[in-house]
């Protein structure tokens, strides 16, 4: 894909929304959530082509100690063309700028995906994760 551009700025909540559709995350993400998500990110990027985002990515932490890669999405037609590489890419320019010395720097990859994050120094850990379902505050 040509005429990519990468902005050092969060989607908007409906640009989120529709990527993560996109990506089959529906059953994870509501407005609500997204929108408080969003607003408590540290950074985050998007991919721009024909004036449309067609992908994203973030980061979350408590500023001080630990940092989490969030939500890399790139449309399916625009897989396999770098988009994700370039996400990546600014996410870790901006750590490496910003987060102290030490920091401890997590994210969980999709099945299958853990290559592409072992390309920027990822490691498999000792990690685990739990999803909460049903009904919450948060609708």
């Amino acid at each position: 894909m040509k005429d990519v551009k990468i902005y050092p700025r969060l989607p908007t909540v409906e640009e989120y929304l529709r990527l993560a559709e996109s990506v089959g995350w529906q059953k994870y993400v509501s407005r609500p959530t997204t929108t408080i998500a969003l607003e408590n990110s540290i950074f985050g990027v998007v991919a721009e082509s024909n004036d449309k985002i067609i992908g994203t990515g973030r980061i979350v932490g408590d500023r001080a100690s630990f940092y989490y890669i969030q939500d890399v999405m790139v449309e399916p037609d625009a897989q396999n063309q770098g988009i994700g590489r370039l996400i990546l890419t600014n996410l870790m320019t901006y750590l490496y700028e910003y987060a102290p010395k030490n920091a401890f720097v997590g994210l969980f990859a999709a099945s299958g995906k853990e290559s592409f994050y072992e390309q920027f120094g990822f490691s498999l850990g000792h990690g685990m994760s739990l999803y909460i379902e049903g009904d919450s505050n948060f609708g």
